[in-house]
């Protein structure tokens, strides 16, 4: 298999940081576009030292509503990743910090609707995205949706082949509604305005790591509630969202976007079932 270029937007984060490490386990040439370059590991991983694989990987500042800032890097890529989505927005987060109080925090988070951008698919290229809410807050609209539509533009006029969105499988009820309707808008987007692109959507579950301890708990709850739902043929879905699909471990799921990029087959949606089957094709592959 010829050797691949990957840039990771969002290469410094939880997930990104595994899908680079998987990268570089092939022997591939991967950049890493964050707004802070290296990550701090001890965020990402359970130890504070950067891993002997790091070196192989191209640690680049940019930030992702800039495009001019990293279009450069965009060059001669075989595919871009996403991974630069929000969980919780501003004020979700001051409500759970205690920065702000629960009625004023929670009636904007969970409001319909947010400004993201002006509409990425008037933006011209190179074009900077504008935040349109007033206190230039990252909403759902703007990171989740908007940020993910301009990077595919600016692949595609980079003339990259592939592009990977990391979505998710559903949302929750403890998150606003937004935090899904904004990845299926930006996967219906990037589907229908850029045809010539190969997208691939990844859309797993609540993803966890040793490293992270806290996940563990959250994983195993997960678990017991996939089960249930799958004795019951799937009913709790409408209900419960994501807190009913199998959670997925991040280097699984990491190793099963490499092999997703690497097998031109794989387009369109990629569900729980589809990162599994991706995994083990890596897995087998690192055995032979």
């Amino acid at each position: 298999m010829s050797k691949k270029r990957i840039v990771v937007c969002g290469g410094n984060g939880f997930l990104g940081s595994r899908i680079c490490k998987a990268a570089v386990g092939r022997g591939w040439d991967v950049t890493s576009i964050s707004r802070s370059g290296e990550p701090t590991w001890s965020s990402v991983t359970s130890s504070p030292a950067a891993p002997p694989w790091s070196t192989s990987v191209s640690w680049q500042k940019a930030d992702i509503l800039k495009p001019a800032t990293y279009k450069s890097l965009l060059k001669d890529a075989d595919a871009v990743v996403h991974s630069m989505g929000i969980l919780l927005e501003a004020d979700y987060k001051g409500v759970l910090t205690g920065k702000e109080s629960i009625w004023s925090g929670l009636s904007r988070a969970f409001s319909a609707t947010k400004g993201g951008s002006q509409n990425p698919l008037e933006r011209q290229e190179g074009e900077e995205l504008k935040p349109q809410e007033k206190d230039g807050q990252l909403t759902y609209e703007l990171m989740n949706r908007d940020s993910a539509i301009t990077l595919a533009q600016e692949a595609s006029f980079s003339q990259v082949p592939s592009f990977v969105y990391i979505s998710a499988a559903a949302g929750t009820p403890i998150l606003p509604k937004r935090y899904i309707t904004t990845k299926r808008d930006a996967e219906s987007a990037i589907a229908s305005s850029l045809p010539k692109l190969r997208s691939i959507f990844i859309r797993p579950g609540f993803l966890y790591d040793s490293s992270r301890t806290f996940t563990l708990p959250i994983a195993f709850a997960g678990s017991a509630g996939h089960m249930v739902n799958s004795m019951v043929g799937g009913r709790l879905t409408a209900l419960a969202g994501a807190a009913v699909e199998k959670p997925l471990k991040a280097d699984l799921v990491a190793e099963a976007v490499v092999e997703a990029i690497a097998d031109e087959g794989v387009k369109g949606v990629v569900g729980t079932q589809r990162i599994e089957d991706l995994a083990n094709v890596a897995w087998r592959r690192g055995m032979l």
